[in-house]
């Protein structure tokens, strides 16, 4: 604790008598300060003891020491010790009756008692209280180092709750919760989501305080991580400031927790180079081999049906201009995978290639859930803004087996392939096989060979001698029969003989060809108008 009124009061060189406001002597004392000043207050800071023998005031005035008491307690100063037998054989009434009706605690001061024995006792009693914030800081660091090595992150979040007298909250890097000390801080550390992923848009190392009516307790986050992207955050809430020794237990945490990250980023880049393995074993058809190397790290996930997943980058933020995590859309979605399935302590497995991220996932776990929910959040951006390009397209497999690898990293290309060419953010192979053929028309090379195919058919429509086009699609809609074709149109079916062999003349092709009709009929659909 730092000295206060009272400590100075109850200490025997001193001598010190309370003249005035001896219900506020429990207030710190941040210095004694000795002026002779008529107004000392622009020297003052706030929370000094000042030190007078009024060689320089009227004490005696009661106006005079009415205005000087009330500048002195609007400029902080917590109290006021007047030295008798120097100006004053003792402390006047005035202002006795001064200090009292502005609650100032009055101290009077023997003329034994130097000021420099007061200034002493406050100065020595300042250091004696940091030296112990200092010891009770090293000690703190010492049990968080233990708790840490012993438990863990966890260990060490309830030592530094214990240490502040609060809560404590770890955030990984997409901003969820991780772990909570003790654990009823959990609905409280939810709430600060929004202010973690406003820390983690900073470069670390980066603090803020969050406070205010809407919140039960002042809480102190500090993104950790020594990169650009921080790789995590520490909530600390406290019922109020921290003091020197609990601002020392937090640094110490701080620490511990950035050199857990720090370690973490060295074995996730290992960990990546196995995944990387057991992938292109995977697709070498190799999956015994890949069973062999994923081991405990993997082999769960090979264990049941998985998906993959191809994302790839849009072409906006194919080059980054610089570098950081904005243009990283890609390193978002691993964030995301990656944390949902650590929440849900289920293996994930992420490969980067290039300007592409390779995901295997557990069919209908976590990290799958967190991709479709991810294509679901561009496709809602991309809804209110048609006009960006998409920032990731994601292709999907179908659940599959290990064996299976190869055709699920082609069926996730071709969903990949499917969402560029409709302008979608996110397609699963599903939708493809369930869907029909006749949206993949709308490429633009479908349509160009369409147009070309049946140019000459128009042109000779355009000249009034015949409607060709609409009698080719008639009877091909009526698979070759003659007289129900005739009738759709209102013609004969000699008329209508006479035409389709007029377009076989024209196209240099045969009708009697599957392959010709089925080229004709898709062309026409190609070309049909909306």
């Amino acid at each position: 604790m730092p000295p206060t009124l009272a400590s100075l009061v109850h200490h025997t060189a001193l001598k010190l008598t309370v003249r005035a406001g001896e219900d506020r002597l429990d207030v710190p004392v941040r210095w004694a300060h000795v002026s002779e000043l008529a107004d000392p207050v622009p020297y003052m800071e706030g929370g000094e003891l000042l030190l007078i023998t009024a060689l320089k005031l009227d004490a005696e005035d009661p106006e005079a020491m009415r205005r000087y008491v009330k500048r002195l307690v609007g400029a902080g100063v917590v109290g006021l010790g007047f030295a008798v037998g120097v100006n004053y054989e003792d402390i006047p009434e005035a202002l006795v009756d001064a200090a009292e009706a502005e609650g100032l605690p009055l101290l009077e001061v023997p003329r034994r008692t130097p000021f420099l024995a007061i200034s002493k006792a406050v100065s020595a009693a300042i250091a004696a209280d940091q030296y112990r914030a200092v010891t009770a800081g090293f000690a703190a660091q010492r049990e968080l180092t233990r708790q840490a090595l012993a438990e863990g992150p966890e260990g060490l979040l309830a030592a530094l709750a214990a240490q502040v007298d609060g809560w404590t909250a770890l955030y990984d890097a997409s901003g969820a919760v991780v772990a909570t000390a003790p654990e009823w801080a959990g609905r409280r550390a939810a709430r600060l989501t929004a202010d973690v992923e406003r820390l983690r848009e900073r470069a670390a190392p980066a603090s803020s305080v969050v406070a205010g009516p809407e919140h039960e307790d002042r809480v102190e986050l500090h993104s950790l991580g020594t990169g650009r992207r921080p790789r995590a955050a520490l909530a600390v809430g406290t019922a109020s400031a921290l003091g020197t020794a609990e601002r020392y237990a937090v640094h110490s945490a701080i620490a511990l927790l950035t050199l857990t990250t720090e370690r973490s980023r060295s074995l996730y880049a290992a960990e990546q180079r196995i995944g990387a393995a057991v992938l292109r074993m995977l697709l070498a058809g190799e999956p015994d081999h890949a069973r062999a190397v994923a081991g405990d790290l993997y082999g769960a996930l090979l264990d049941a049906p998985f998906r993959m997943v191809i994302a790839e980058a849009g072409s906006s933020v194919r080059q980054p201009a610089d570098g950081g995590a904005d243009g990283d859309p890609l390193g978002a979605l691993a964030e995301a995978v990656e944390s949902a399935a650590a929440r849900a302590g289920e293996a994930v497995l992420v490969v980067p290639e290039g300007e592409r991220l390779v995901v295997l996932a557990a069919d209908g776990g976590a990290a799958a859930g967190e991709c479709g929910e991810y294509g679901a959040g561009l496709e809602a951006a991309r809804a209110g803004d048609q006009g960006e390009d998409a920032d990731v397209v994601v292709g999907v497999s179908a659940p599959v087996g290990p064996v299976a690898a190869g055709a699920a990293y082609k069926q996730a290309e071709q969903a990949l392939s499917v969402a560029r060419r409709r302008g979608r953010m996110y397609v699963e192979h599903e939708q493809l096989a369930a869907g029909s053929v006749l949206p993949l028309l709308a490429d633009d090379a479908v349509k160009a060979f369409a147009d070309g195919l049946l140019r000459a058919l128009h042109e000779h429509d355009a000249t009034g001698r015949g409607d060709l086009v609409a009698s080719l699609r008639a009877w091909l809609s009526r698979h070759g029969q003659w007289d129900a074709a005739a009738a759709d149109l209102g013609v004969h079916r000699h008329t209508l003989r006479y035409r389709m062999r007029r377009v076989e003349e024209i196209l240099g092709r045969s009708l009697d060809d599957p392959d010709v009709r089925m080229e004709l009929w898709l062309a026409l659909k190609a070309t049909a108008p909306e």
